[in-house]
C-alpha cells in the first residue's frame, strides 16, 4: 500500500510539472500558432502548383523590408507563425489581436455578420489580406506581410474554439483534464494535444500531395463558410462532449471539466479533418491569389 501511494504522489508531481510546463509556454508555441499551423502551411505548399511556390518565394526576398528580425519570414512555414510572433510587441502589433478569431455564441443562430466591426475579425482579415496578396500593384512587403496574415488565418479559423463559444472565451475560461493530464482549459486542448495527437495518428502522413479527389473533398468554400463550420463543430461536438451533455444551451455549465481518453480518441478524426482541410484550403487561396487575371472580388458577408 505504501508503494502504491509513492508512486502515486510520483505521478502526481510528474504531472503537475508537465501542466506548469505548458502554462508556462510562450501562447504561439502552446498551440496551432506552433505545430499545426506549420502543417497547413506544409500541406498547402504540397498542394500548390510550382509557379505558385516560385512566387512565394520571390515575394519572400522582401523579408527584411518588414523590419521584423525577430520573427523569420523566410518560408511557408514561417508565415504560418508570424502573425502569432510579431504579435508579442505590442506596442507594434497589438492590433491585431482581434484577427485572430471571430466568436459566435454556440447558443444563438449563427450570423456571419456579427462580431466583426469594421473587418477586424478572422474572416474579415483573411478576405482582406487575400485581396492584398493578389495586387500586384501594391509594393512586395505588403504582398509578404499579408501573405502571411492569410495563411496563419485561414488556419486559425479551421479550429472550432476560434468561432464557437459558449460565454468563455472559446473555452479559455473552462478548466479541462486532459486525460490524466490536468490543468489545462478547454481551448488549449483543441489548439495543442489534440491537434498535435491528430496530425501524427492515421494511416497515411497528413503532409503530402492529395489527389483530385480529396482536394475536392477537402476544399471549397469561403471564410465565412469555413467559420460556420467550426461553429458547428462546436456546437455539436466540442461542448457536449467535454461536459456529457446532448444539451450544452439548457443550463450553465461548470467551470471545470474533464475529456476522458474516450472523448479525446473520438475528437481525433475531427481535428485531423480540420487541419488537413485548412491546407488545402490555404493552397486554394494561394493559386487564386497568384492566379493572372482581376482582382477577386468582396466577399458578402
Amino acid at each position: 500500500m505504501g508503494h502504491r501511494t509513492i508512486r502515486e504522489r510520483r505521478l502526481s508531481i510528474i504531472l503537475g510539472a508537465f501542466a506548469a510546463l505548458l502554462a508556462a509556454l510562450p501562447a504561439p508555441l502552446q498551440a496551432w500558432g506552433f505545430y499545426a499551423h506549420q502543417k497547413t502551411a506544409e500541406i498547402a505548399e504540397a498542394n500548390v502548383s510550382p509557379e505558385t511556390r516560385a512566387k512565394i518565394r520571390a515575394l519572400m526576398r522582401s523579408e527584411d523590408l518588414l523590419g521584423t528580425p525577430e520573427c523569420d519570414l523566410a518560408t511557408l512555414q514561417d508565415a504560418s507563425v508570424w502573425p502569432d510572433c510579431v504579435r508579442r510587441t505590442r506596442w507594434r502589433w497589438g492590433y491585431t489581436a482581434a484577427w485572430h478569431y471571430r466568436t459566435a455564441p454556440i447558443c444563438e443562430v449563427y450570423n456571419a455578420r456579427s462580431n466583426c466591426s469594421g473587418g477586424n475579425c478572422v474572416t474579415g482579415q483573411i478576405e482582406r489580406n487575400h485581396r492584398i496578396l493578389a495586387d500586384e500593384s501594391l509594393p512586395d512587403q505588403l504582398r509578404l506581410e499579408a501573405l502571411a496574415f492569410l495563411v496563419h488565418f485561414a488556419g486559425d479559423v479551421h479550429m472550432p474554439l476560434h468561432s464557437g463559444d459558449r460565454g468563455d472565451r472559446g473555452g479559455n475560461d473552462r478548466e479541462t483534464d486532459y486525460g490524466i493530464v490536468p490543468g489545462l482549459n478547454l481551448h488549449r486542448i483543441w489548439d495543442g494535444p489534440l491537434a498535435e495527437r491528430a496530425i501524427t495518428t492515421g494511416d497515411r502522413p497528413i503532409v503530402r500531395r492529395y489527389s483530385a479527389e480529396e482536394r475536392a473533398e477537402l476544399g471549397g468554400g469561403n471564410a465565412a463558410d469555413w467559420g460556420e463550420e467550426s461553429w458547428s463543430i462546436s456546437r455539436s461536438f466540442v461542448y457536449p462532449t467535454a461536459f456529457d451533455t446532448d444539451d450544452v444551451c439548457g443550463a450553465d455549465l461548470p467551470d471545470k471539466t474533464a475529456l476522458s481518453q474516450e472523448d479525446i480518441v473520438r475528437g481525433v478524426p475531427i481535428a485531423r479533418q480540420r487541419v488537413q482541410q485548412a491546407g488545402i484550403r490555404i493552397a486554394e487561396l494561394l493559386e487564386s491569389a497568384f492566379a493572372p487575371g482581376p482582382l477577386p472580388q468582396e466577399e458578402q458577408r
